[in-house]
């Protein structure tokens, strides 16, 4: 390592004994991680939780082959160390990272073109929010599906910390939001956060209701985690040239889909997750990201919404909370 500070040898850090679980986190102590010469190493402060680490968790992620096999995809903290390749970046910094893994830990290796700055009057739980949700979403919804100001904007699982990203950052460039959550309090909880119009699709025919308040004219861009049976579901209410991004499957990985209206209309359906890019396409990923929406964040405009903080040795107690979906916004570990 160079410019480094003291740093122990050893960390805290979660490891999942086996695939099963919340009681398969555990706390253990393992070494420090390899800083690569583009890696600055992160003292972290909080740990955002995703469903891909209960989806790794239960044994239906795997690990890449170059990645952290500790859990967490993205942390916020100080820079304590940085590698030789690294520029823009000095030891004492507050930063914001993408991880590779390894974010439930004290400590974190990042790829440095994969950090920011965190944004003016963030707190650490906020700036740990951001990476992994808000990238995915500005990934998928607007270098991928080019939504446009004025065009109609479906999400699903509104309330989630996937879904508010998707919320703020549609409507923060001039979308007509439309979101679907699980109940009555997740909708309105959707419309203070700035959705135009919300459907509980347990209680709703999400698809006829959605397509209504576009006008007949139809879905734009749908943003779906969801999968299974609402593909078809979407396709039917898509606008000419309309496009689906898929991003998650909780509804199942298999669909059976009529292909007429996909090729009537023009209707292009894409998918992608965010941990198998490349470095080079998370750098970008993270560039045009800031360069779309660091002044909105740094007015508070957009921000994500902390449900609540668990400290990092109750992170099984998180992913209760999480597999349970009671919660509307971001879960958060703090390593204390």
């Amino acid at each position: 390592m160079s410019n480094v500070i003291h740093l122990p040898k050893e960390m805290r850090a979660i490891s999942i004994k086996e695939p099963g679980g919340p009681e398969m986190l555990e706390v253990s102590n393992v070494p420090l991680p390899v800083l690569k010469a583009t890696d600055i190493l992160i003292k972290n402060i909080a740990v955002g939780v995703n469903r891909p680490d209960i989806a790794q968790r239960t044994g239906h992620y795997p690990v890449p082959v170059d990645a952290n096999p500790l859990p967490g995809l993205e942390v916020a903290g100080t820079v304590v160390a940085f590698g030789g390749e690294v520029v823009n970046w000095s030891v004492g910094d507050e930063v914001m990272g993408l991880t590779h893994g390894g974010g439930y830990a004290e400590y974190s290796s990042v790829n440095f073109s994969h950090c920011l700055p965190w944004p003016k009057n963030f707190s650490p739980e906020m700036a740990a929010a951001i990476p992994e949700n808000f990238y995915t979403v500005y990934y998928n919804i607007f270098m991928r599906s080019n939504l446009q100001k004025g065009e109609y904007f479906l999400v699903h699982g509104g309330s989630s910390g996937i879904g508010l990203a998707a919320i703020q950052l549609a409507k923060a460039k001039g979308a007509v939001v439309i979101a679907t959550a699980g109940s009555d309090v997740k909708c309105e909880f959707c419309l203070e956060q700035g959705a135009d119009k919300a459907i509980n699709y347990r209680t709703e025919d999400w698809p006829k209701i959605a397509f209504d308040y576009t006008g007949g004219n139809g879905i734009d861009v749908a943003l779906d985690m969801v999968t299974g049976d609402y593909v078809q579901k979407e396709i039917n209410i898509m606008a000419r040239d309309g496009r689906i991004a898929l991003i998650a499957f909780l509804g199942g990985p298999k669909a059976e889909i009529n292909f007429g209206r996909v090729l009537r209309d023009r209707i292009t359906i894409s998918g992608s997750t965010l941990r198998p890019q490349t470095n080079n396409e998370k750098a970008l990923i993270t560039t045009k990201f800031s360069e779309d929406f660091n002044d909105l964040m740094n007015e508070g405009i957009v921000k994500p919404h902390i449900f609540k903080v668990f400290d990092l040795e109750n992170a099984s107690e998180a992913h209760e909370l999480m597999e349970s979906s009671q919660h509307m916004g971001k879960i958060i570990l703090k390593v204390v």
